[in-house]
């Protein structure tokens, strides 16, 4: 049995699309939440086929557990922050996708959490998980930092902090530098022996592999370990900057993002630590609110 289509307002959805999962949320014009739903990759550097499948997916199941048909897909307003689109290629490619909604507005997905994290309000965000980046957005000004992708950027995130562990307990096991508790933490967690088994295994490692070994740093390093010490202080102070160049629009609060933000909190500075405020709303909320702003903007233009 299906609900009967709202016709008297708009339904709007949210999208998160990330390079593991595509997170929807499906809500009416006055923010009372009808469905979600929750599909794979929604990230076009995957594959722009793999993406608009995961949001059609996700999208489906959002319509499924409100009780609304199919059908009714052509009544969404979407609003979408995807991972990858800051790259203009990709932007441009999702822009002329032929989707079935009645619009569709796109932005990052580093956008939207900002939106999410502080209710709509102006403010930053910075992301510390598996990657690294940070956006503020103050009085219509968007100031993104960092975002390049590992190994060549998001110094300060999971991958970096468990690529820096290879590397030094591989500097250990050659005694260049001194010995280290992050040497048996490795060992232990990855069944390694010796060095040539340490490369062996991460001979083709994804950033998520090395993101797994970050929090063996802040293990290592509440225990006194003074290379795990210098590796949290070293990708704390590159987080640190992130958020020091954000605050140079000044926005009134910070919220900290991913699995790592809470590790990473105490090695900031104090003027960073005192801008932080907790996330209001998740980014898929975040989407749903660009959605709003987005049409609203449209329809006082006059544009399609």
């Amino acid at each position: 049995m299906t609900t009967e289509v709202p016709t008297q307002q708009p339904l709007y959805l949210g999208v998160d699309g990330g390079g593991s999962k595509c997170r929807v949320v499906l809500m009416t014009a006055d923010n009372q939440l009808l469905g979600e739903g929750l599909s794979g990759p929604g990230n076009p550097l995957r594959g722009m086929e793999l993406a608009t499948a995961s949001i059609l997916d996700a999208t489906s199941q959002a319509l499924a557990s409100a009780g609304l048909p199919q059908s009714a897909m052509s009544q969404l307003v979407v609003g979408a922050g995807l991972a990858g689109v800051n790259l203009p290629e990709y932007y441009q490619l999702f822009s002329a996708w032929q989707h079935p909604f009645a619009s569709f507005h796109l932005t990052s997905d580093l956008h939207i959490a900002c939106i999410g994290a502080h209710d709509g309000q102006d403010g930053a965000v910075l992301i510390c998980g598996t990657g690294s980046c940070g956006l503020a957005a103050v009085k219509g000004q968007l100031l993104e930092v960092g975002g390049h992708g590992f190994p060549y950027g998001d110094n300060g995130s999971g991958a970096w902090f468990g690529l820096q562990v290879l590397q030094q307990v591989l500097r250990s096991l050659d005694k260049l530098i001194e010995p280290t508790l992050l040497t048996a933490l490795l060992q232990a967690e990855v069944g390694a022996s010796n060095a040539l088994q340490l490369v062996s295994h991460f001979m083709n490692a994804s950033p998520t592999d090395y993101a797994r070994l970050a929090p063996l740093v802040f293990l290592a390093a509440e225990q006194g370990d003074a290379v795990a010490r210098q590796i949290a202080e070293q990708g704390a102070a590159h987080i640190n900057a992130i958020a020091e160049r954000l605050m140079t629009i000044q926005p009134a609060a910070l919220c900290l993002i991913g699995g790592l933000a809470y590790k990473v909190e105490p090695y900031l500075t104090t003027a960073v630590r005192q801008l932080v405020v907790p996330a209001s709303q998740p980014p898929e909320y975040g989407a749903v609110w660009f959605a709003k702003q987005a049409s609203s903007s449209r329809v006082a233009t006059g544009t399609a």
